[in-house]
């Protein structure tokens, strides 16, 4: 369960670095009143992405042989080299612009959050779940919902501290990459796909 546990943290991190920058920037535009509409937002449009990966997953379940289905670990690889060689555009200015555009701050953040986690979540949740069951895939996703408490938390502290954003932004995509890379190798390895491969 450890295993499992450490695995679903560092799934939801390698996926969420780059967005605690847009969540600093989200509670630094909103009011203090609605910072548990941005928790609930961040919440249901995470679990909007989890359903459809979980989706996704149990039907790539119906392919026979675990090998095959390790193949999908080369989705998160090609994902984190091609996060190292493409420039990712600002979504300061466009975050913004949303929350302004929108009254309602659950739906805007909520929206905020599929749009722009969409692809990376979907694209490293569904080879995750594709190779667990159901006690696993059940324990990856409690420890989802504690790791946005803790994510919201830390932006919403970090969001008063400017030099820790421009950090994160300057060096998450590699931290991101990484984290890609040895997820994908590690669902290769588990799945016995890279054993097929080398015997």
């Amino acid at each position: 369960m450890l295993q499992t546990i450490f695995t679903g943290i560092t799934a939801y991190i390698s996926t969420s670095i780059d967005y605690l920058v847009v969540l600093m920037i989200i509670f630094g535009t909103v009011n203090k009143r609605n910072h548990w509409s941005v928790y609930a937002g961040n919440l249901f449009g995470t679990a909007v992405l989890v359903v459809i990966s979980l989706f996704i997953a149990n039907i790539l379940k119906l392919i026979p042989e675990d090998w095959l289905l390790g193949l999908l670990g080369l989705i998160p690889i090609f994902m984190g080299v091609h996060l190292l060689i493409s420039n990712e555009e600002d979504t300061e200015a466009a975050v913004e612009k949303h929350l302004q555009s929108k009254k309602n701050v659950f739906l805007s953040v909520a929206t905020i959050t599929i749009v722009t986690c969409g692809a990376d979540n979907i694209g490293i949740y569904v080879p995750l779940f594709a190779q667990m069951t159901l006690a696993s895939s059940i324990t990856v996703i409690l420890t989802f919902l504690v790791m946005i408490s803790l994510f919201c938390l830390t932006s919403l502290l970090l969001s008063k501290i400017p030099w820790v954003a421009n950090l994160l932004e300057r060096f998450g995509d590699y931290i991101t990459a990484f984290v890609y890379i040895g997820l994908g190798f590690y669902i290769l390895w588990e799945s016995g796909t890279l054993m097929h491969f080398l015997n």
